[in-house]
C-alpha cells in the first residue's frame, strides 16, 4: 500500500483535491489515472480510501470511498528534546528512524555547547511525512520549534523526565528507570554534551540523570538509543 498525506483531509470528507506539487507527483510522476485507488493519511489517525475522479497534474481531485479511524499504537507518550546537530543530514536521520521506532512529539533545544542553532522546520517537516508515509504509520509526530535549554525545562511536562549525559555522576541506565505505558520526556545534548549548569537546572526542575550505556554516542544515535528503549520497555 502506497501511503499518501495531506493535513487538511478531514473526518467525513468526500472529495478532496491534492495540491500542484502532489498533483503533480501522483500524475505525471506515479503515472495514476482516473479511478485508480489511492490511500491517504492525515497524520491523526485516519486512513481515507479513495478513487481518482480528476487525473490532473495540476489538480488531482479524488472521491473518497472508504474511511477508517486507526487507533494510535502507541499507548504511551514520548517526548525527544534533542540539540540539533552540526551536520543537519544526522538530525534529519534521527527523526526519520524516530519516526520508524515510534515518538509523539520532538524538540530541538539549543544549548550552551551547540554548535547549530539555526533550524530549518519546513526541511524536517517533510523528513517527518516521508518517514511516517514509508513506515505505514497515520500519526504524524508533532515537531515544535527550536527553544533555547533554559526555556524548555522551564514548561510544564507531564510523565517521567530524563536527562541523558555523560558527566560522570551518579546515574542509572535509563532502561532501568522505564515504566511501561507512561508518558517519558528524554534531554539529548549536543555533540559537546549539556554544560554543567544545563545539567544542574534540569535535575533542579526534576529531570533523573539516566546513562545511554558504555559508549559515548552520538547526538543522533543517542536519540535512537532513548527511542528504542522506550519502544522495548512497552512492547
Amino acid at each position: 500500500m502506497q501511503l499518501f498525506y495531506d493535513t487538511n483531509l478531514k473526518p467525513n470528507d468526500t472529495l478532496f483535491t491534492f495540491d500542484k506539487i502532489e498533483s503533480k507527483h501522483i500524475v505525471r510522476v506515479l503515472r495514476k489515472k482516473e479511478d485508480d485507488i489511492l490511500y491517504i493519511t492525515n497524520g491523526k489517525g485516519y486512513l481515507f480510501t479513495s478513487k481518482i475522479s480528476i487525473a490532473n497534474d495540476k489538480r488531482c481531485s479524488v472521491q473518497i470511498v472508504d474511511e477508517k479511524y486507526i487507533n494510535n499504537p502507541l499507548d504511551y507518550k514520548l517526548h525527544v528534546a534533542i540539540a540539533p546537530t552540526k551536520n543537519n543530514q544526522r538530525l534529519e536521520w534521527f527523526l526519520e528512524k524516530a519516526t520508524e521506532i515510534g515518538i509523539s512529539e520532538i524538540t530541538p533545544i539549543i544549548c550552551a555547547h551547540s554548535e547549530r542553532k539555526i533550524v530549518k522546520r519546513e526541511r524536517l517537516e517533510k523528513v517527518l511525512i516521508a518517514a511516517m508515509k514509508q513506515s505505514k504509520r497515520f500519526y504524524l509526530p508533532k515537531l515544535n520549534e527550536a527553544i533555547t535549554f533554559k526555556n524548555f525545562i522551564k514548561e510544564e511536562k507531564s510523565g517521567d523526565l530524563f536527562i541523558a549525559h555523560c558527566e560522570e555522576t551518579a546515574k542509572k541506565t535509563l532502561k532501568s528507570q522505564l515504566k511501561q505505558g507512561n508518558d517519558t520526556t528524554v534531554l539529548i545534548g549536543p555533540e559537546g554534551d549539556f554544560s554543567e549548569n544545563e545539567i544542574i537546572q534540569a535535575l533542579q526542575h526534576k529531570f533523573i540523570p539516566v546513562s545511554l550505556g558504555n559508549s559515548r554516542l552520538r547526538t543522533e544515535t543517542a536519540g535512537i538509543v532513548a527511542a528504542h528503549s522506550v519502544a522495548f520497555v512497552n512492547e
